[in-house]
């Protein structure tokens, strides 16, 4: 038998709230969190529902500019 999703309760409520709040992440960002702290606590592939969801960390960095690429004037 398969084992039972530990994530998976953050990732329907995280659904739910954005649902109820036109899709503004800000809204959710505790549920957000979270699930955040869930996928951290097991390890890659054991939660099927944190597959694509990244760290806050990860998030950070890739949002933040690139230091190595100047822009094009």
């Amino acid at each position: 038998m398969a084992q039972k999703d530990p994530c998976k309760k953050y990732a329907c409520q995280i659904q739910k709230c954005l649902q109820a709040n036109n899709y503004l992440e800000s809204k959710c960002e505790a549920i957000f969190q979270e699930m955040r702290r869930c996928c951290a606590r097991y390890p890659k592939g054991r939660s099927t529902s944190c597959s694509g969801f990244q760290s806050e960390k990860k998030e950070k960095e890739m949002l933040a500019p690139n230091r190595f690429c100047t822009p094009h004037l």
